[in-house]
């Protein structure tokens, strides 16, 4: 990957977290709203694979680890982002020419494992104030905005990805 292509990506990616964290902090339901970073790195998980999906994710989780108002430790979203551009990226092969339904129904799983994995280690480390019920409701909640939002962003991402990928050269 050329360094013009990779700063495409990282671009890709701040805007979703600048959008995510400012216009959509507005439209949060009991403080959840839609995770575009994980839209970003699914996307670039089902068009470029793993490697880039989970360097995104890092970079991507670390941002809303890192952003106000967390209040978390930082690094669980960039663990929950890497995990889930490794798994998306494995899926690689399987997605070409998916149709909407089946994009959405990635970002569905893409969503509940990230969150899954978020309450998880919040449990783990001791780090959050939810019961089960509220971590059941927060994962749902999140699940459903990334699903309402996934049919407008993923298009748009994927004429993104069109733009950053090289062009295919025939082997004659």
């Amino acid at each position: 990957m050329t360094l013009l292509r990779g700063l495409g990506y990282l671009a890709l990616l701040v805007i979703a977290f600048v959008v995510q964290v400012t216009f959509f902090s507005a439209f949060t339901v009991q403080g959840i709203g839609p995770n575009l970073v994980l839209l970003v790195v699914v996307s670039a998980g089902l068009a470029r694979g793993p490697e880039l999906a989970m360097g995104l994710g890092f970079t991507g989780g670390l941002l809303l680890d890192l952003a106000p108002p967390a209040d978390h430790v930082a690094g669980r979203w960039a663990l929950c982002l890497v995990v889930v551009g490794f798994l998306i990226g494995r899926l690689r092969a399987r997605a070409q020419g998916a149709t909407p339904i089946e994009v959405i129904a990635v970002v569905a799983v893409a969503s509940f494992v990230a969150s899954s994995l978020f309450v998880f280690t919040g449990f783990v480390l001791g780090d959050t104030a939810w019961s089960a019920n509220a971590a059941l409701r927060v994962i749902l909640i999140g699940l459903a905005y990334d699903c309402a939002v996934a049919p407008f962003l993923m298009p748009l991402l994927g004429k993104a990805e069109e733009r950053l990928s090289p062009p295919q050269v025939g082997l004659a």
